[in-house]
């Protein structure tokens, strides 16, 4: 059995010394251009590839970057994580990804997963620091990038969640409705998220700038999900005077809103109108109107952040993201 080579044998072929090897192979500085090519010709010679553990070592760091998200299997945050992985993928690092579904998760996984000799940076998307959090991060010297969260304290790229909720509101109003209703998420939950209230925010004061103002019994909140949503909109369908159109917060809410006006025996959009949020890839597959965000986009930004800092280029300016703007499809119409 043929032995791989080893990096003695590529200072052997190069007539170099091991170090001058392995400062190559670390892109350090100090070889001259002409060695440094003889050195990896070396290498192409042989066929040599460098062990990652070896290389880790060497450079005193784990190559590896961190993301915590919440719910991975969410279209959202699938989206926002191929968006990190097209930018990471190009780099020198590993990408490892921590599961988040709980509170205690969220913990977890910064105090266990967030530390220097695991990984040399983290993203993290749509989970708010905590003062505490942050600090034990700070403490560990680990540089930190947010995605879809709002915290000056730290670089980070998010939509304007209230911009969306205005836009969903001016385009049910431009097709003539005035009794609407919204379907959202919980204010108080266990991650922080704020989001759905966000879009509430600028969906009600919309409405209220147009003089057709959201009735309280018209509002209606519960844990994120696609059944759950359904359930509030089939609430919402009862009511004496039912809404004419829904905002869901979410595409998945929004799927959960068409599966109560199938229910309830409503044609969408000739017996109800229905916008989401998000523009996930199904959205477009079964016509969903929708608030287009630019989730991958999100997560590609939020990666070059975390290059940024980790190369030393300090609390850059979050790069721009597309606009929000409606996806205007078929679950929108006139009311009837």
């Amino acid at each position: 059995m043929v032995r791989p080579p080893h990096i003695r044998d590529v200072a052997a072929l190069a007539g170099v010394g091991v170090g001058t090897v392995s400062r190559v192979l670390n892109d350090s500085a100090g070889v001259a251009d002409d060695t440094r090519e003889r050195v990896r010709a070396a290498m192409d010679d042989l066929g040599y590839r460098p062990s990652n553990a070896a290389r880790r070592l060497s450079l005193g760091r784990t190559q590896t970057l961190g993301v915590i998200a919440p719910f991975f299997t969410h279209p959202s945050v699938v989206e926002r994580v191929r968006g990190i992985d097209d930018v990471v993928g190009d780099s020198a690092y590993d990408l490892v990804l921590f599961n988040v579904e709980t509170s205690g998760q969220a913990e977890d996984a910064l105090r266990r997963f967030a530390r220097a000799d695991r990984v040399d940076g983290v993203l993290v998307v749509s989970l708010p620091l905590s003062d505490d959090e942050l600090t034990a991060l700070q403490d560990q010297g680990i540089p930190v990038a947010l995605v879809d969260v709002d915290d000056e304290r730290l670089p980070h790229v998010s939509n304007d969640d209230v911009l969306g909720g205005t836009l969903a509101a001016r385009h049910l109003l431009d097709a003539g409705h005035r009794r609407v209703a919204f379907v959202g998420d919980t204010v108080e939950n266990p991650f922080g998220f704020t989001s759905s209230a966000r879009r509430l925010e600028g969906f009600a004061a919309a409405m209220e700038e147009a003089g057709a103002p959201l009735a309280p019994e018209c509002i209606r909140r519960g844990p994120h999900g696609r059944e759950v949503a359904g359930l509030l909109a089939r609430e919402l369908l009862d009511l004496g005077e039912p809404p004419t159109a829904i905002f869901a917060a979410s595409d998945v809410q929004a799927f959960g809103v068409l599966d109560a006006a199938a229910r309830a025996g409503l044609d969408v959009p000739g017996g109800v109108s229905v916008i989401g949020f998000d523009d996930i890839d199904l959205a477009g597959a079964i016509g969903l109107t929708t608030v287009r965000q630019p989730l991958r986009e999100s997560g590609r930004a939020g990666a070059r952040l975390l290059l940024a800092a980790l190369a030393g280029d300090g609390h850059e300016d979050a790069p721009a993201l597309p606009e929000l703007l409606v996806a205007a499809r078929r679950t929108v119409g006139a009311p009837p």
